[in-house]
């Protein structure tokens, strides 16, 4: 039945596959085209290929590819294979591309973003980490150099020039992370200047599948300080002493809850409250529920990791550090307490846009990733893209091993000790898998004990890891690492050195061996893994090691009784080797599904964002600002400008036209207000009795354009969030409605429609009132002395956790029991 249903899957993925024979016969073309690239200068390559129209030109398209192959050749030392020329034509076609792991897709997409520049695109190329981000773009700048094209980085490390500069070029590469937060940033800019990030273009997406899919549900969130309250040491003290009896945890391990007892036991150690009083419900009680969570949910080496003082978030499906991200709603500082450390700013969401949406707002989108087809079920639901499957240079002659499974962790922590030790003693390398910085030094621990030395590779210590991964390949190497993918360093047998002798006593060794030490949620992330080993026809093996106690395992199956081994080793045959790949299936739908809730909740969101941030430029890059503040202030726009005495005329005619405004300006208002107020009014009422504050020089022209446009941004930036915060407090509770028979769907959009349609007249009003009331001179206007406080300090974060849990995902892990 598993290695049915596997099939299947795989067939419904392949569904969303391309036909190829196009490609292929254009790459035959271009061979004849050879003669001609090799004999031309090396100057000569731009022009040429100016002069292509390989948009539409197929003959021109063959040129192009047997120009990228010289070029390559040349600058970079590398001769694309035909599948490679294959791959970067699949992404010109706008597809995500499967190629196998050490089949160079960097290359392609290289050539795939040449083909796109030529054609007078901007390109992003678009990686899980800055580390590939900026490797590729230095590795690959010779070869846009012979194109007469221009490929910068953006990372984290990057200036705001820099970013400027790297955003301006022909192809910028970077993280997802970066690129995004980049677009969160812009929402804070004061003047056109300030803005970094560029209409976007087109997209090549590295490791797609990691993008688009296991990011997918991750929000990139914007923060800005505040003095919001945490937990403080005496409640922490309180949580930390609590019993199993005093909370308890849902089964997927996202919410923790006091149980009577636990109440009952706060409450006497904090001084005998009831926190469930009015003094107490809201605030007391909030930072227990918080410190609990830190407590009891927060995990260190696997959650975070504690280094230089501080707390670092680990991104899970990275296995690295997650730079520049915290949590939000004081759970940084909770954490920062339990760990005995000094607690920084809380923050309040000043933006916020899932992965979905960043990609979204790119006309074009194509990707290349090793295990493409396994999520073409997803590429095809939720960004329209299909996948074109590149067959390998050279046959995969790696030998996949059965999964050994066993009854409980204690006993598969032996066997793969045991059977890393044999392998070990041949002298063939290593590498072991494994899913958190916990696993991969507790297995390290025990491996020493076996007398078997290792390298981990973890969020500890990242910044080694094109070291660790490049020296994985040698003989008698044995490497523990998390989460693979992304990693972008290949694993050459017999090490990073030059050497064939050392590579050959690899080769005859049977290459790199793979462990890992269980099954993932997908089968997507296992065969990242495996695609470590047999890499360009390598000889290489690979071997998972589960436990019926995995995480797979118990957040997916529910045993009336537990399966018991009839091995004295505990191992489980193939009725475990059933159980792990049931799991594993209900995990993949489980996830399907909560792409689906996320995409349903967010695109609402992501719409009336749209509409904000169309607002929001056109009071940035014109007049608009000024001349609605006219308009809707005439008595403070003629004493501002010195022209009271001839304020009633003058008001009449800006009522007109305020200001001479072009009629794109007064379109952009009206879509705003239409998309948002629901009755169509805007905040045009009668002017509240508010006595101006005294003007004594006229101000300038100039002047009060930049006056306006600060306020307006202000305020509709302040509504903007805390809209964003009423959305939030929504979501946490709407799963409620659900036990009165309503569609929890349907309320949420309710409740998020009513309230953005208040909010263009409501900062419009506040934007007239600082308008009538702040003190404006040529000097500008001081909003701090209006109490009108922005943002000094702003950081970013991802949140891992996912709040669309509840419904269609839980009711199909509840079918498992039926096939019992």
């Amino acid at each position: 039945m598993g290695k049915l249903t596997n099939s299947m899957w795989r067939l419904l993925g392949s569904q969303s596959s391309r036909n190829q024979s196009k490609s292929v016969s254009l790459i035959k073309d271009a061979d004849a085209h050879s003669a001609w690239a090799d004999g031309l200068d090396d100057d000569a390559f731009a022009g040429e290929a100016e002069k292509l129209d390989i948009g539409t030109n197929g003959d021109d398209r063959a040129r192009f590819l047997a120009l990228a192959r010289e070029a390559a050749d040349r600058t970079l030392g590398m001769r694309p294979f035909d599948v490679q020329l294959q791959g970067a034509l699949r992404l010109l076609e706008g597809d995500i591309v499967e190629m196998a792991t050490g089949e160079g897709k960097t290359l392609a997409g290289a050539i795939g973003a040449i083909g796109h520049v030529l054609q007078g695109h901007r390109v992003h190329v678009i990686s899980v980490n800055d580390y590939l981000a900026t490797r590729d773009a230095e590795w690959m700048g010779p070869l846009f150099t012979a194109f007469g094209i221009v490929a910068k980085p953006v990372s984290e490390n990057s200036s705001r020039d820099e970013r400027k500069a790297a955003y301006a070029a022909d192809v910028t590469y970077g993280s997802v992370n970066e690129i995004g937060f980049d677009v969160l940033r812009d929402q804070l800019a004061l003047s056109e200047d300030d803005l970094v990030s560029p209409t976007p273009d087109v997209a090549i997406i590295d490791e797609a599948d990691s993008v688009l899919v296991d990011e997918a549900l991750v929000p990139l969130v914007l923060a800005g300080s505040t003095e919001a309250e945490v937990p403080d040491q005496a409640i922490h003290d309180v949580v930390a002493r609590m019993k199993n009896k005093h909370y308890e945890i849902d089964t997927e391990g996202r919410n923790v809850t006091l149980t009577d007892d636990g109440a009952e036991f706060v409450e006497e150690e904090l001084g005998g409250i009831n926190l469930y009083d009015e003094d107490h419900v809201g605030s007391t009680l909030v930072h227990v529920n918080v410190a609990m969570h830190a407590q009891y949910l927060l995990e260190r080496d696997i959650h975070y990791i504690v280094r230089d003082g501080g707390v670092h978030l680990i991104n899970a499906s990275r296995g690295r550090v997650a730079q520049l991200q915290r949590w939000p709603d004081g759970v940084q500082a909770a954490v920062e307490i339990k760990e005995g450390l000094s607690q920084t700013d809380s923050g309040e969401v000043i933006d916020t846009m899932t992965v979905q949406a960043l990609i979204g707002r790119y006309p074009r989108v194509c990707g290349m990733t090793g295990t493409a087809l396994a999520a073409g079920e997803q590429f095809r639901q939720f960004y329209d893209l299909l996948v074109s499957q590149i067959p390998p240079n050279t046959p995969n002659v790696r030998i996949d091993e059965a999964d050994r499974v066993y009854d409980i962790k204690a006993n598969k922590v032996e066997a793969i000790v045991a059977y890393v030790k044999e392998v070990h003693e041949t002298g063939q390398p290593i590498l072991i898998g494994t899913h958190d910085v916990a696993e991969s030094e507790e297995l390290a621990y025990f491996l020493d004990k076996a007398g078997v030395s290792s390298v981990v590779l973890n969020a500890k210590n990242d910044a080694e890891e094109a070291k660790i991964i490049a020296e994985a390949g040698a003989r008698d190497a044995v490497t523990v690492s998390t989460q693979m993918a992304g990693r972008g360093t290949d694993i050459r047998l017999g090490g990073s050195a030059d050497d064939e002798s050392a590579r050959d006593d690899v080769v005859a060794l049977g290459g790199l061996c793979v462990v890992g030490t269980g099954r993932h949620e997908t089968e997507r992330l296992d065969n990242q893994l495996r695609g470590r080993a047999g890499r360009q026809g390598d000889p290489g093996r690979s071997v998972f090691f589960s436990s019926l106690e995995d995480p797979v395992v118990t957040k997916n199956l529910a045993f009336k009784r537990d399966p018991v081994s009839q091995a004295e080793d505990g191992s489980m045959g193939a009725k475990g080797i059933d159980l792990i790949e049931q799991a594993q299936r209900i995990a993949e739908g489980v996830m399907l599904e909560l792409h689906a809730n996320t995409w349903r909740y967010n695109t609402l969101v992501n719409q009336q964002r749209d509409i904000v941030v169309k607002r929001r430029m056109a009071l940035l890059t014109g007049e608009v600002a000024l001349d609605e503040l006219a308009a809707e202030e005439p008595a403070r726009y003629a004493e501002l400008t010195g022209t009271a005495a001839g304020a009633t005329d003058d008001a009449e005619d800006t009522k007109a036209d305020p200001a001479g405004s072009e009629d794109t300006e007064t379109t952009e208002t009206t879509e705003t207000t239409e998309a948002g107020a629901a009755d169509g009014s805007t905040a045009t009422e009668t002017e509240d009795a508010t006595t101006p504050a005294p003007v004594t020089d006229p101000v300038d022209k100039e002047v009060l354009v930049l006056v306006a446009r600060e306020i307006m941004l202000f305020h509709l930036d302040r509504a903007w969030a805390d809209h964003l915060a009423f959305v939030s407090d929504v979501r946490a509770s709407i799963h409620l409605r659900s036990l009165g028979k309503e569609s929890p769907l349907d309320e949420f959009h309710k409740l998020i429609l009513d309230a953005f349609s208040t909010l263009p007249g409501e900062a419009v009003e506040n934007a007239r009132k600082t308008f009538r009331e702040a003190t404006i001179t040529n000097e500008g206007v001081d909003l701090g002395t209006a109490d009108l406080h922005r943002s000094t300090t702003t950081w970013t974060y991802m949140v891992h956790d996912n709040l669309f849990s509840s419904g269609g995902a839980k009711a199909l892990q509840g079918i498992i029991g039926i096939f019992r």
